[in-house]
C-alpha cells in the first residue's frame, strides 16, 4: 500500500499539525497485567482520537490533485467526522458529515465546532454511510470512505512512532472499527521489519471482523450492539480484511462490561480519560494477560471522546 519513506513523509505531514503523541510504560498497569504495559496516547490529538492522522493525509492529497472540488462528506460515530472536519478547515475544503440518529451528543458538538455540517440519519453507521454516499452523487461532493490507502497511511503514523520510541514489542493490541487502525499497524510493522505480533480486538455485540477473520471472508451482522461506538461496525471492507487476515494473529471479542473495567484501570492508573475503542486493547490484553507473563506489550489508547453521560451511566454504574 505505502512504502516506509512515503509513511515517513506522511508522519512529517501529520508532525507539521502537530507533534506526535507520547508513548509510556505505566508501572500501576504493569502490575494489572503483569507485563510491562507501552500505551500509545493517540487521546492527546488536536481531536482526542488517532484518526485525525488519515484525514491530514486525505486532504493534503485530495487539495494537491483536485482543487477544485466543492466538498467531502463521510458518514462517522464521531472521531472520522472530527478527523476529517479539523484537516478540511486547514485546506479550506467544506466538510459534511452523516451521523445516525441518537449519535454522541459531545461527538456531535465537537465536529461542528471543527466546521463540519451535520446531518442526522439512520439507526446506525451502515445506514449513514449509505445516505451519504447517496447525498455525494445528489449534491456533487466527494465521499470520504472510512478505509482508504491514505487514512491508513496517515493513521499508520502512530504505529510508526510507537514502535520507534517502545523497545522491542512482543505483542501489539489494536482496535478494530472499519480497520484502519489495524491495517497501519501492520503496515508499520512489516516496514520496519518487527516481529510484533498485532492482535484486533472488537466487541461481542458487534464481531463482524471476528467473524470474517474466522471464516475467511467477509460476513456481515445484523446489528452492532455496544456502548463501545468507535467498533460498531456490521459490514467489515473487503482490503482490510485481506490485510487483518494476512498480518494479524487474531481478533478478540469482549463485552461491554471488560471494557468498562479498562476504561475505570486507564482512569485509576494513569488518569486518562478513554472511549470504549480506546480502552480496548487493554481490556483485550487484560482478558489474555496469561499469555504475556513478563513481556513487553503494547496498547493503543486510541480516543478518550466518551460523553460524560455515558461514562458515568456505564463506567460508574
Amino acid at each position: 500500500m505505502f512504502t516506509l519513506a512515503e509513511l515517513e513523509a506522511a508522519a512529517a505531514l501529520v508532525h507539521a499539525a502537530f507533534p506526535g503523541t507520547a508513548a509510556y510504560p505505566w508501572p500501576l498497569l504493569a502490575a494489572r497485567a503483569g507485563c510491562e504495559v507501552w500505551v500509545k496516547h493517540e487521546n492527546h490529538t488536536p481531536t482526542g482520537a488517532f484518526k485525525v492522522r488519515g484525514g491530514l493525509v486525505y486532504f493534503d492529497r485530495l487539495k494537491r490533485e483536485r482543487p477544485e472540488v466543492l466538498g467531502v462528506i463521510s458518514a462517522t460515530r464521531g472521531n472520522h467526522g472530527q478527523s476529517l472536519a479539523y484537516a478540511g478547515a486547514r485546506v479550506g475544503i467544506p466538510v459534511t458529515i452523516v451521523v445516525p440518529r441518537g449519535n454522541s451528543a459531545e461527538k456531535n458538538a465537537a465536529m461542528q465546532a471543527q466546521g463540519a455540517k451535520l446531518i442526522e440519519h439512520g439507526e446506525d453507521f451502515d445506514a449513514a454511510r449509505l445516505h451519504a454516499k447517496v447525498l455525494a452523487e445528489r449534491d456533487g461532493l466527494e465521499f470520504a470512505p472510512s478505509f482508504a490507502p491514505d487514512l491508513v497511511k496517515g493513521v499508520a503514523t502512530w504505529a510508526l512512532e510507537l514502535f520507534r520510541a517502545a523497545p522491542p514489542l512482543d505483542a501489539l493490541y489494536v482496535p478494530v472499527g472499519l480497520g484502519s487502525g489495524i491495517c497501519g499497524a501492520i503496515m508499520a510493522r512489516d516496514l520496519l521489519g518487527l516481529a510484533t505480533e498485532i492482535i484486533g480486538v472488537q466487541s461481542k455485540g458487534a464481531p463482524s471482523y471476528a467473524l470474517s477473520f474466522a471464516a475467511g471472508h467477509v460476513v456481515e451482522t445484523q446489528r452492532a450492539e455496544t456502548l463501545a461506538d468507535g467498533m460498531a461496525t456490521r459490514v467489515p471492507d473487503p482490503a482490510a480484511l485481506a490485510i487483518i487476515r494476512a498480518g494479524a494473529s487474531g481478533i478478540v471479542t469482549l463485552d461491554d462490561g471488560e471494557i468498562a473495567a479498562a476504561i475505570r484501570a486507564y482512569w485509576t492508573d494513569t488518569h486518562n480519560l478513554a472511549e470504549g475503542a480506546g480502552a480496548a486493547p487493554l481490556a483485550g490484553l487484560l482478558q489474555q494477560k496469561a499469555r504475556w507473563a513478563d513481556k513487553r506489550v503494547g496498547v493503543v489508547l486510541c480516543g478518550g471522546n466518551i460523553d460524560l453521560a455515558l461514562f458515568r451511566d456505564w463506567v460508574l454504574a
